[in-house]
């Protein structure tokens, strides 16, 4: 009697989804469960885990080198405000309401920059100091991760 060939326990077609959503959200992991399976999918910026799975080769061109200097990491500045958690990012306190920062707003310590929604929570994002607001580093409604740079304040 014949075997039944047996169903894959991994469904390649959904990682290699989630790992095109990694790609164009920016997110460094995602996980999800379906009928009692769960399949996360992280990457590690720094250095790639082994296991993790990867998109192939060709979907990503490869940069040109250029005699231009590459920018300075937001995330070494020192002026630098991070997301305290993960969520999702926004400008004002409502859509299409006045935003808390633009480029050059002068803030003190204190002052709501941002607000970061978790859990359908608005958790409103203060400024650690005193200074002017150099560069927004994120899109009104764009996901954010723990510890991405958000603001910069000099």
């Amino acid at each position: 009697m014949a075997k039944a060939p047996k169903a894959p326990i991994v469904d390649r077609d959904l990682i290699y989804e989630l790992t095109k959503l990694l790609d164009e959200t920016g997110l460094t992991e995602i996980e999800i469960e379906q009928d009692g399976q769960r399949i996360r999918v992280a990457r590690n910026a720094a250095a790639p885990a082994p296991a993790a799975p990867r998109a192939p080769a060709a979907r990503a061109p490869q940069p040109v080198a250029e005699a231009v200097p590459a920018p300075v990491d937001p995330s070494k500045h020192p002026g630098v405000v991070v997301s305290p958690m993960v969520g999702t990012a926004y400008v004002a306190p409502e859509p299409g309401g006045k935003p808390f920062i633009e480029n050059g707003t002068q803030v003190k310590a204190g002052d709501t920059l941002l607000v970061v929604e978790a859990m359908k929570t608005m958790n409103q994002i203060p400024a650690p100091r005193a200074g002017t607001v150099i560069q927004i580093l994120f899109e009104d409604g764009q996901p954010v991760e723990f510890g991405e740079p958000l603001v910069i304040i000099e």
